[in-house]
């Protein structure tokens, strides 16, 4: 990994500005998170970043592998891991950056196996933190050689950290957003089909919901395409 000096301070702000640029663009959340990896690999010249992002869903909470730069087969697999386990789950629960020496002997480090095929050496784990300290991920970033990560490159990164966590919460927030909006939406339209339904075939409100979801179901059709039909019959008839 190459210093950090004055002249190439201006590929860290060309990092942020790429990041921040996918705040308000239309990528969707893997392709934000692909950019960010590669993004920071580019400028910081290191052999493999990953990004770890916690889903919120599960219980116990899990931490996934969501992106790498990496191409071999055996980093890209499926993995995850408990919001405590290894250098991500460290890094996770405490909310700090990690620096490994050497990962083959650090025991929170628990994927020597694979870092001795790839020929990782050196690690700086950086929380992906957001509004109130706010965890949502790991940023992982291994040298091939042993590098001793100076004040200002955990900096640096951990600026490209902080603007990333920004871009994956606002976009992850947007889609949910949308995701509830189009759920009130078609609740709406249902309920003025159940009113055409009721009106037309003089039954009550939960046969007529029952109806639109038999109709749904046997014409492999959502329940709003089906309302939305039901809709326009009304209007043309």
């Amino acid at each position: 990994m190459e210093k950090i000096t004055t002249q190439n301070y201006e590929k860290y702000i060309k990092a942020l500005s790429d990041i921040s640029d996918a705040i308000t663009s239309d990528l969707y959340i893997e392709d934000i998170l692909k950019l960010i990896v590669m993004v920071t690999a580019k400028v910081t010249g290191l052999e493999i970043c990953s990004l770890w992002l916690a889903d919120e869903t599960e219980n116990p909470k899990k931490i996934h592998l969501k992106a790498t730069q990496s191409i071999d087969p055996e980093y890209m697999k499926d993995r995850s891991l408990s919001e405590t386990e290894g250098v991500v789950g460290y890094v996770f629960s405490r909310n700090e950056p990690l620096y490994v020496k050497d990962v083959l002997k650090d025991p929170r480090f628990k994927e020597k196996e694979m870092a001795r095929k790839l020929g990782l050496v050196s690690m700086l784990g950086i929380p992906l933190s957001v509004r109130n300290d706010k965890v949502i991920g790991v940023l992982n970033c291994f040298t091939s050689e042993p590098h001793d990560f100076t004040d200002t490159e955990i900096n640096l990164i951990t600026a490209v950290a902080n603007q990333a966590s920004v871009a994956i919460y606002n976009t992850e927030l947007l889609v949910k957003t949308r995701v509830i909006q189009e759920e009130l939406e078609t609740r709406k339209l249902v309920e003025k089909a159940k009113d055409v339904l009721m009106k037309r075939r003089k039954i009550a409100g939960d046969e007529a919901f029952r109806w639109i979801q038999k109709q749904s179901m046997s014409s492999r059709k959502s329940m709003r395409q089906i309302a939305e039909a039901i809709l326009l019959s009304e209007e043309l008839g």
